[in-house]
């Protein structure tokens, strides 16, 4: 039995779980296609703001992996949402990113301005390549005179095929550096994007599949869905290992193609785990692994059964000291 069995949606982040910047991740378009076969609804949920949903399904079309623009779910149209039913129809709307999330904002009926001197009602901000400093002190000076503030995501940074490059997030910092209040926030792990996105495929279990704790994980976590965490994006194995309750998956993989496999499963007992052929103990405090495969899928084993103990020995309040720099 595959993992993706006990599922009937699969919803993916999309940098660094489908594709890192031009390039697509080995075997996603593959995996995703067999869940089409398998009649596995498919939705690709995105933080980015910065396009619309039809060019990321047509940049997704371009790498192989099957895609429609209604299987796009963004934060700039949840975020427009949000506006939406909180402002009055055809308020003026400061937009600090994109074209896209502009097309987005008159879509739902608000009114787009270009500066803080038409008095805008709102400041919507989002990811821009070509964000320039003086748009993000307008942004700061609209909101210190009474418009609210929207923000599509807060991702620190973005993996791309060249490494990790920053993300909305430090534009929105340079904004609050400047402000006294906070943002009404859309994108993951804040609600809306996600509870858009299971209420578009008409999901009842769904697993979300991501790269990322802050955002993916505690966004699946934050809604009450499963989540497959995997390591072709921006987080590693020390990133689970300190991950809170509200940011463990429910699952673990290399890449897509672990939706199609065996799900890993760990048999807990009294400071012992074992994951298929690996198992972990608690001796005098330190999690130990009594030997550790070579292969891949033996060494995400070993990494399963040590963060069992120690998600497990925190939940004790004992802290137990790992040994992860034995898993590779």
């Amino acid at each position: 039995m595959s993992l993706i069995d006990s599922y009937d949606a699969g919803l993916f982040d999309l940098d660094g779980v489908v594709y890192l910047g031009p390039e697509v991740i080995p075997g996603a378009a593959e995996s995703i296609s067999e869940l089409r076969r398998r009649n596995i609804r498919v939705g690709f949920v995105t933080n980015n703001a910065a396009r619309t949903p039809a060019t990321v399904a047509e940049h997704l079309t371009e790498l192989g992996v099957e895609a429609d623009e209604a299987d796009v779910v963004a934060s700039s149209q949840a975020v427009a949402r949000l506006m939406a039913a909180e402002l009055p129809a055809g308020a003026p709307v400061l937009v600090v990113g994109t074209r896209a999330l502009a097309e987005q904002v008159t879509a739902v009926g608000l009114a787009v301005v270009n500066s803080s001197a038409d008095n805008p009602a709102a400041v919507v901000q989002g990811y821009d390549p070509n964000m320039t400093w003086p748009r993000l002190e307008d942004a700061g000076h609209a909101i210190q005179h009474g418009a609210r503030w929207f923000v599509s995501n807060t991702d620190q940074n973005r993996p791309t095929n060249k490494g990790l490059v920053p993300g909305a997030g430090p534009m929105v910092d340079v904004v609050r550096s400047a402000v006294d209040v906070e943002p009404t926030i859309a994108g993951k792990p804040y609600p809306p994007l996600m509870q858009e996105t299971v209420i578009r495929l008409g999901a009842e279990r769904p697993l979300f599949v991501g790269d990322r704790i802050d955002t993916d994980i505690m966004g699946a976590v934050g809604v009450g869905i499963d989540s497959l965490f995997v390591f072709t994006g921006a987080h590693g194995k020390q990133d689970l290992l300190t991950a809170g309750p509200d940011g463990r998956p429910t699952h673990i993989g290399h890449d897509l193609a672990a939706m199609l496999a065996p799900a890993r499963e760990a048999t807990v007992s009294e400071g012992q785990a074992v994951v298929g052929q690996a198992t972990a103990r608690v001796v005098n405090g330190v999690v130990n692994l009594d030997g550790v495969p070579a292969d891949r899928e033996g060494q995400l084993d070993a990494l399963w059964a040590v963060l069992q103990l120690v998600w497990q020995q925190e939940a004790d309040g004992q802290a137990a000291v790992d040994q992860l720099d034995q898993v590779g």
